[in-house]
């Protein structure tokens, strides 16, 4: 529930950055923007820098670390940019779920009109961002925007929205790729499609936080879908990122040092998988986070096999 002093939200972390120290008429956009709670972005983030990886592996080149932070940048926009039209899509739903009742929208703390406006503002950040890389990349990042705009309705009409997140999400794969070659190839694609599967895994994870509710509204997710048999679905699909990952880089060329390393990266993903709790939200969410580490690890494996 909403904080009337304060206006945080339930499921923002405790004693956050924008709660502690942000001035009080930049929180609720911040908030809107989850810069209350990082993991967005950093999901968001974690395919590009496996593509930078990739590509130096399959080329032979220096890791671009300048472009690592171009990608870092534009992830903390295009997530925010991306949160806030989810919220305004989403006023009629937020304000039902206990999880997400204290939003900015439904909480009253912004209006719709307000929210647009934050919208145009982060989508100018990630334009200014996306125009420093070639002209393909440029053109792939803006084809994007139509997976993002369709993905807040999925939940409506289908069990998998997950899927669509997955394909927004995963985009990264397929531009940091681009921004190096100025082209795409099949490593690429391999890398992108391990990345929607790994996204389909965790955010069903993460939707199990608020199954009970979904049912009640109508909204639909592959959280409800799977049902008792989350723990085998969420598998299948670690373990189809996992071999998809593994084909990617094997297409590249990599060798075993790439493989050494990606060990811990399949030791992550069977930890999830083996720990899961259908009905502990807590647990779903701790374990939805700790996929961060995951793209430190897969990315780790990349950048350790390009020094060799």
């Amino acid at each position: 529930m909403q904080d009337n002093i304060t206006g945080t939200v339930a499921d923002a972390p405790k004693g956050n950055w924008v709660d502690r120290y942000a001035p009080s008429f930049a929180k609720p956009y911040l908030r809107m923007s989850r810069l209350d709670r990082p993991i967005g972005y950093q999901l968001l983030f974690w395919p590009c820098a496996y593509a930078l990886g990739l590509v130096s592996i399959a080329t032979g080149t220096a890791f671009n670390w300048w472009h690592l932070v171009l990608f870092f940048l534009g992830a903390i926009a295009m997530r925010g940019a991306g949160c806030t039209f989810n919220d305004i899509v989403d006023g009629d739903i937020d304000d039902k779920v206990a999880r997400t009742r204290s939003r900015p929208i439904p909480s009253g703390q912004v209006t719709v009109r307000q929210a647009a406006v934050w919208l145009v503002a982060q989508s100018l950040v990630g334009l200014a961002v996306l125009i420093q890389f070639n002209g393909f990349s440029i053109l792939l990042g803006i084809a994007s925007l139509g997976l993002v705009a369709i993905y807040p309705f999925m939940k409506r009409i289908t069990y998998w929205p997950q899927l669509f997140l997955g394909l927004a999400f995963s985009w990264g794969a397929l531009l940091g790729w681009a921004t190096e070659t100025g082209t795409l190839a099949w490593p690429a694609v391999v890398l992108y499609f391990g990345c929607i599967a790994w996204t389909i895994g965790y955010d069903t994870i993460y939707a199990l936080q608020d199954v009970e509710d979904d049912v009640l509204i109508g909204v639909k997710s592959t959280a409800r879908l799977a049902g008792e048999n989350v723990i085998p679905f969420v598998a299948a699909f670690y373990g189809l990122a996992a071999i998809l990952w593994g084909t990617a880089a094997f297409m590249a060329g990599a060798g075993l040092v790439f493989f050494g390393v990606f060990l811990a990266t399949a030791g992550l993903l069977a930890w999830q998988v083996l720990t899961i709790e259908r009905k502990n939200g807590a647990r779903s969410l701790m374990l939805f986070k700790s996929n961060h580490w995951l793209g430190v690890a897969l990315t780790a494996a990349f950048i350790i096999e390009g020094l060799t």
